[in-house]
């Protein structure tokens, strides 16, 4: 019996309930999201000795990871960048695990914590009732319909992708042939002789177009390009360490110069550098600064060609903003996620309404009022993740130990 059962079990009275709305008094926090920040903050209470009840709208944990990547992606840092508290990857993982190799890990993780979530609950809004102190969760089911979990402390952890982003792009309309955002690619087997273009500024871009490069893919890029590894060592490791001893400005400086020193002038190849450096773009705007994989070896060899940027759409392809067009028999959109929490938290200032980003910067962004908790939106990966889920524990043990919650009977739950 999971979680939700055991609280529909003490709470449920048959009389009071419809058969299309439900409300559940959860007497623990709710974390919202099995994802990787979701399973973090769970593990982390669970060893203080506080339960938690996770829903998620998909039906299985680490959703994005399980249904919107492509087959050869793996984790872009070494592993040890990317653990979740309390528990390392396998001794016998590479340096750079796959995405199997990661999900197996998110599983072994949920398995290890006994974490259960509760599958098939789509949020669909969240808002504090200041009359009575508690939060209000509606979510509507597969099976159960529309019900409502009322608790004292709300754990957002949907993280920054949560949903696609599809651009308006001039003419997406009149395309002949197929568009499709890398959430649905998997791999480039179905796309053997045929001319690609792949649309996005980040890692997936240049990694779908490398997956792609034997079947003539062609891409349109703006990025800073970064080399996965320097004289052996990873590059996140390097301005990991560098960051300890020197200013962002100063690691944006040398890591530029050492780029240009191991990839060479990659300008002359279509790519235009941003006025600032990977670090400071980063955390100014949250887009990564892209590791190049092997990509760069296809674009100087002429097995991808890169695009300044698109005008528009055309029937048959493309018209980019320099005048060329060409055909394509398909457009693959690797124009990233999005944070989807503006569309069902209601009335919270830890958040903003613009990007579903909370409004206060990393390390201040974990926290909002009335017991409500941000993890995962960090823009610094899993380390992030890591820091916020063990701030939402340490902040939370304080108030379940420090003041017994003053349950409400269940006649005044079911009545509110």
């Amino acid at each position: 019996m999971n979680l939700e059962q055991k609280v529909s079990t003490i709470i449920f009275n048959e009389e009071n309930m419809t058969k299309s709305a439900s409300c559940l008094w959860v007497t623990c926090p709710i974390v919202i999201g099995a994802g990787p920040s979701g399973l973090a903050a769970a593990a982390c209470l669970k060893r203080k000795g506080i339960p938690s009840l996770i829903l998620e709208r998909a039906d299985c944990i680490a959703s994005l990871w399980k249904l919107k990547t492509y087959d050869r992606l793996r984790l872009h840092l070494p592993k040890r960048f990317c653990e979740l508290p309390f528990m390392p990857f396998p001794a016998d993982f590479p340096t750079y695990p796959t995405r199997d190799q990661f999900l197996d890990y998110l599983e072994s993780y949920k398995n290890h914590f006994g974490l259960d979530p509760v599958f098939n609950k789509t949020v669909v809004s969240a808002e504090f009732d200041h009359r009575h102190g508690v939060w209000r969760v509606v979510t509507t089911g597969q099976e159960q319909g529309q019900v409502e979990y009322v608790s004292q402390w709300l754990v957002v952890a949907t993280g920054e992708n949560a949903d696609e982003v599809v651009p308006f792009i001039e003419g997406m309309g009149d395309f002949g042939g197929l568009i499709l955002h890398t959430s649905s690619y998997r791999n480039g087997s179905s796309y053997g002789g045929k001319n690609v273009l792949v649309v996005g500024c980040g890692n997936s871009g240049m990694e779908v177009a490398l997956d792609l490069a034997n079947f003539n893919a062609r891409t349109a890029l703006v990025v800073h390009v970064l080399p996965h590894e320097m004289l052996g060592i990873s590059t996140f490791g390097l301005f990991v360490w560098m960051l300890k001893w020197f200013p962002v400005r100063v690691v944006d400086r040398f890591l530029l110069l050492a780029s240009r020193v191991v990839l060479g002038d990659t300008e002359k190849f279509g790519f235009r550098r941003p006025k600032i450096g990977p670090l400071e773009l980063k955390s100014i705007s949250g887009k990564t600064p892209v590791l190049d994989l092997g990509t760069i070896a296809k674009i100087k060899s002429g097995n991808i060609k890169v695009y300044p940027g698109i005008k528009r759409i055309t029937y048959l392809g493309a018209e980019f903003v320099d005048g060329r067009k060409e055909s394509y028999d398909a457009i693959i959109l690797a124009t990233g996620f999005k944070s989807n929490v503006p569309q069902w938290l209601k009335g919270a200032e830890l958040f903003s309404e613009k990007d579903g980003m909370p409004r206060e910067p990393f390390p201040k962004g974990w926290k909002g009022e009335d017991g409500l908790y941000a993890v995962g939106f960090t823009r610094r990966g899993l380390l992030g993740v890591c820091f916020d889920a063990q701030k939402v524990a340490e902040d939370i043990e304080v108030q379940w130990r420090g003041e017994a919650p003053k349950f409400m009977d269940l006649s005044t739950a079911l009545s509110l």
